[in-house]
């Protein structure tokens, strides 16, 4: 059986991931197990955020999220977190999810758009278009998937930093 260089890497990076459960995948197959094909709800939960730049008011970041996702590749979703100055924080959000990417099951990019509040005196400066509070926001994630219900995601924050979190579908 000959194999081709995309099936080759594709394989590679499952088995990477730690999918060693699932076998080699070939460009035939149907569609894979980790790719959601039902709607389902996902908790989030992110306990770090890396910043791109150092200030003495940073406090720890933490995050607890609730997602509604499609079939369709649509979702809406809330979160309450506590922003990088230690403020309690919210919000809510509209997007769209793109799985397969390059052709790899197990990796999914995701992008979000929505409002948030709590970014307050002192620090309403520190997001755009803050206005008492209230700021629009546009996430992009890129994930992997693990297993279909169990997945690690990297959100860009601006030019903030970056946000870790686990995610659980059921």
């Amino acid at each position: 059986m000959k194999m081709s260089l995309r099936t080759g890497a594709a394989g590679l990076l499952l088995a990477l991931g730690g999918l060693t459960q699932s076998p080699a995948l070939h460009a035939q197959e149907a569609r894979s197990p980790l790719i959601p094909t039902e709607d389902a709800w996902e908790l989030t939960l992110a306990p770090y955020a890396y910043h791109f730049s150092r200030n003495p008011d940073h406090r720890d970041v933490y995050l607890i999220g609730l997602e509604r996702h499609y079939a369709s590749n649509w979702l809406w979703g809330g979160a309450y977190f506590s922003n990088s100055f230690g403020q309690d924080s919210g919000t809510a959000y509209v997007g769209y999810m793109w799985n397969n990417l390059f052709d790899v099951p197990a990796l999914y990019v995701k992008l979000v758009a929505g409002i948030m509040y709590g970014y307050v005196e002192p620090y309403e400066d520190k997001v755009p278009f803050n206005k008492n509070g209230w700021s629009p926001v546009l996430i992009p994630a890129v994930g992997w998937r693990f297993t279909p219900k169990d997945s690690v995601q990297v959100s860009l924050l601006g030019s903030a930093g970056l946000l870790f979190s686990y995610n659980r579908r059921f």
